[in-house]
């Protein structure tokens, strides 16, 4: 198998779980499959019943990891305080200059982790992101949805978004398969990428860990109750309006099409932590 090696990890892969052991053994299994750059695995799991890394194909990703040379860290983190919590929570356990906070039912393919580290390298911003693309809406286009498409033709430079301002307007992207759509037709080569303006990015998004914690990571956590959604999204429009983002296409990461873990979404993060 081919392994990490005893260098540091250039990413720490950030994984918030709670139950979906199904899930979380296929983004793992994917995991194992991205040859570089190096990085560690840091799954921090919230199920009450028991860790999802006690059933087997779980815990033989984990093994699979392992030997490969692949550092995995788990950590059970309880009680349940919402996702922000959780996100700040593994971000303090974060020690490489770039964290990727990847859901537990996402599936990347091969190379993603690469041409995402190389395009944040040469973007030179704040983050880049891969969408989940909902595969089983291939057949269903969208055109009106892909409308505020835009390329990045130039530098990342950063960019004020907030919900009721233009820029916003680019959230329906990300719905069901559009991205995977867009990206058919822009005849780019195997293992080259565009980079794209965003509202915001769910699912796969690789930090540079310094810039995440200049604009104050995931902190706000204590100013939300637990039954909150958007966490990541309030993060990310912080780190965009002062060191840029962007969108990666293809996106190479594919949404399992899981039901969510967070059905109560009455509070939205960035409607309580953002500057309006």
């Amino acid at each position: 198998m081919p392994g990490g090696g005893a260098e540091p990890a250039a990413v720490d892969v950030l994984i918030p779980c709670y139950g979906r052991q199904a899930e979380l053994a296929v983004t793992l299994a994917d995991l194992a499959g991205q040859e570089e750059p190096g990085f560690r695995v840091v799954p921090s799991d919230q199920t009450e019943e028991g860790p999802a890394w006690a059933h087997p194909a779980v815990a033989a990703m984990v093994r699979v990891l392992r030997c490969q040379g692949r550092p995995v860290q788990l950590e059970r983190h309880l009680p349940r305080r919402g996702l922000a919590e959780q996100r700040h929570y593994l971000l303090s356990l974060a020690t490489a200059p770039l964290v990727l906070y990847l859901d537990s039912d996402v599936w990347l393919e091969p190379d993603t982790l690469r041409r995402m580290a190389v395009a944040l390298r040469e973007a030179g911003c704040g983050f880049v992101g891969s969408a989940g693309q909902g595969l089983s809406y291939l057949p269903d286009e969208r055109p009106p949805e892909q409308e505020t498409f835009e390329l990045w033709d130039g530098p990342v430079t950063p960019e004020r978004v907030r919900r009721n301002e233009p820029g916003f307007s680019r959230w329906p992207l990300h719905n069901a398969a559009n991205l995977t759509h867009l990206a058919r037709d822009l005849d780019i080569p195997p293992g080259g990428w565009r980079l794209y303006k965003v509202a915001w990015v769910g699912g796969c998004v690789l930090f540079g860990r310094q810039a995440l914690l200049d604009c104050g990571g995931f902190a706000f956590w204590d100013r939300l109750p637990p039954q909150h959604a958007g966490g990541d999204m309030a993060a990310q429009l912080k780190v965009m309006e002062r060191y840029g983002g962007a969108g990666m296409v293809p996106s190479g990461a594919v949404h399992l099409e899981a039901p969510t873990t967070v059905p109560d979404r009455w509070v939205e993060a960035a409607d309580v932590v953002l500057v309006p």
